[in-house]
């Protein structure tokens, strides 16, 4: 993703690591942020807050009226009168919290990116290849919160739920944003290594694609699961209502739509893209181990193999306790450290050479 890592900051080894450690912190927020993003899906706390306002809105009601009016907003959509009706204002307040908490640390984000990146611009520390990548940094996250609010409106027009559609959108967006900033930092971080003997490890940088491109499809398919509330059906594995292929899978017409919006296709699919998954990791590891990496490369191949087989656990755990709400933000929170040791070892293949101990 770029040419040379000194062009990215002043040259300077110091000014590189300070960088990066920003850009890593700003990581580990949006980690935090897809995980609190997954409890507000998981505990229907999405749709408490039933307007937004970026600006204006980071106080909460402070006194009972402004309770009362924030509850009388909520009452009047359908989340309220479908799933909701008779709630006490103590139990709104529960949700309310979650997703002020939600909304409040997006803001957080923004703030804990932007001052820093104003300081180091104003010292001369941003060299001029990376200041155009930190300005889009900004902008995606900007309009993230723009597509979390396009995704909340889809609840508050007529059915208690936001579209399954926008909800996979809106949880790519977040995986992109945090793969682009880790990916820089590890860029300022670690120097590329020789090019010698890149040939022989051209099959297995290809394959490492292979399986960060099958655990975005995985991601993916677990929001539409999530969106489908589909992990309430079919509690067992691997067999789906005593079956390795449940009847019911084509049901819909056209037969693409079944993909995307049928419950027991889209819950096979995940079944089926993270167990490929799991192998596929395996397998890379397995590569891995004959092709004599240097050792930082070795430890991220091991961190690939851990995390992709600590996932398809919590999956199945998730599964089988009908989402219960430890191991389902759990398992959200072990998609993002998947992706995490994928983008790892793309980023050790990119330019490992056959000198062990070379400089990354």
């Amino acid at each position: 993703m770029e040419s040379t890592t000194v062009s990215l900051a002043a040259s300077r080894p110091d000014a590189r690591r300070a960088i990066a450690v920003w850009l890593l912190v700003c990581c580990a927020m949006i980690f935090a942020m897809v995980v609190i993003g997954g409890l507000t899906r998981l505990t229907h706390s999405g749709l408490s807050m039933v307007e937004w306002r970026p600006l204006t809105g980071l106080l909460p009601p402070l006194s009972a009226a402004e309770w009362e009016q924030a509850f009388a907003g909520y009452r009047q959509y359908p989340e309220y009168r479908a799933l909701n009706f008779g709630m006490t204002l103590a139990e709104f307040k529960a949700i309310f919290w979650l997703e002020y908490v939600h909304r409040l640390w997006g803001r957080a984000i923004g703030v804990v990116f932007l001052a820093p990146f104003l300081y180091f611009l104003v010292r001369g520390r941003i060299g001029r290849a990376l200041a155009p990548r930190l300005v889009a940094m900004f902008v995606l996250g900007g309009l993230q919160g723009l597509l979390g609010w396009y995704m909340v409106k889809s609840g508050l027009v007529d059915r208690p739920d936001v579209s399954h559609y926008r909800l996979a959108a809106h949880l790519g967006a977040a995986f992109l944003i945090y793969g682009y900033v880790f990916w820089v930092a590890l860029g300022l971080l670690f120097r590329e290594r020789a090019a010698e003997g890149e040939a022989r490890l051209r099959g297995l940088r290809r394959f490492a694609l292979a399986v960060a491109a099958l655990v975005v499809v995985t991601v993916l398919s677990g929001a539409l699961v999530a969106g489908l509330d589909a992990g309430f059906s079919y509690n067992t594995f691997p067999l789906m209502d005593g079956r390795l292929v449940p009847d019911g899978m084509l049901a819909m017409q056209p037969a693409v739509a079944n993909f995307l919006d049928n419950v027991i296709t889209v819950q096979f699919d995940h079944r089926a893209l993270a167990v490929t998954t799991a192998i596929m990791s395996v397998i890379a590891w397995a590569w891995a181990r004959r092709a004599r990496l240097p050792a930082r490369a070795a430890l991220a191949f091991r961190a690939l193999l851990a995390a992709a087989l600590l996932q398809m656990a919590l999956g199945i755990a998730t599964l089988l306790s009908v989402v219960a709400l430890p191991l389902a933000a759990a398992h959200q929170a072990g998609a993002l450290v998947l992706f995490t040791a994928v983008l790892w070892v793309l980023h050790e293949l990119r330019g490992a050479g056959s000198r062990r101990g070379a400089p990354a």
